[in-house]
């Protein structure tokens, strides 16, 4: 697999140093995510980089089932932030089967990565 590029490595650089940002499109306001070069909703090329609220709630989840020695069963789900965009992601700090549908959460850095705890 090749290095990210472009927006994507930007997305990552941002994580590295602590902070989770989403793209925001100045010709349309919305916000953007996955890290693009044009805004899916308007064509526009004037995406900024704003900071993420870390609000959001569970949209969908499942369980992946794993042997104990191989780590345990791990949640991967998909959140819909409060800015209006949807992200996968997994929901750390309860036991995988105990996130629900509609649970709120919120967002934190962990190894490079977004995920979730419980709000």
């Amino acid at each position: 697999m090749s290095p990210p590029s472009g927006p994507e490595k930007r997305f990552f650089d941002a994580l590295a140093a602590g902070r989770f940002e989403i793209q925001q499109c100045a010709a349309c306001a919305k916000h953007v995510f996955y890290p693009r070069v044009l805004c899916p909703h308007c064509g526009s090329g004037e995406l900024g980089w704003v900071a993420a609220s870390g609000r959001g709630t569970v949209y969908s989840t499942t369980v992946v089932r794993r042997k104990p020695g191989d780590g345990g069963d791990y949640n991967v789900c998909l959140v819909d932030l409060a800015e209006g965009v949807r992200m996968m992601s997994r929901v750390a700090g309860v036991a995988p089967q105990d996130v629900t549908i509609g649970m709120a959460v919120k967002a934190r850095i962990a190894e490079g990565l977004v995920e979730f705890t419980p709000a």
